[in-house]
């Protein structure tokens, strides 16, 4: 084919590379459209449930009082004591074997108490295979 030759002779070589620079632009263009939408957006808020009092509030209870400096205090029945934290699976155990299935241990701690000591505490009972543990709050009305 004669046609095709080019003037020179030789033949042309065919072009086997994508052009990045086409791609670059569009990328730079959507990279400054979005820098300057950004600030544009408005921070979504997220709605927390409210507290509010349990319509079944039980009749009895032992109480875990997790103290500021890590110190539990367990206290049932109306006595009150200190527990080492290790023991108060145990002691929450033995006291809930004269207790009806569905009685709960609750958690309350001081507000500047750390949230480990709290976690801690809630272990120690869940390991003793106490079934109904729950934490206090109060309530901000």
């Amino acid at each position: 084919m004669p046609a095709m030759a080019s003037r020179s002779g030789t033949r042309r070589r065919s072009m086997n590379e994508i052009n990045m620079v086409p791609f670059i632009d569009v990328m730079l263009v959507l990279l400054i459209i979005f820098m300057v939408t950004a600030p544009m957006l408005t921070p979504s808020s997220v709605n927390l449930p409210s507290v509010g009092k349990g319509a079944n509030m039980p009749k009895k209870r032992a109480d875990v009082i997790v103290d500021k400096d890590g110190g539990v205090r367990f206290k049932a029945d109306g006595n009150e004591r200190s527990v080492p934290l290790a023991q108060l699976g145990s002691t929450a155990k033995t006291w809930l074997k004269d207790q009806p299935a569905d009685t709960p241990v609750l958690i309350s701690a001081d507000k500047t108490a750390s949230y480990d000591s709290v976690m801690k505490a809630m272990s120690e009972l869940q390991k003793a295979g106490v079934a109904r543990v729950a934490l206090a709050v109060k309530s901000g009305g």
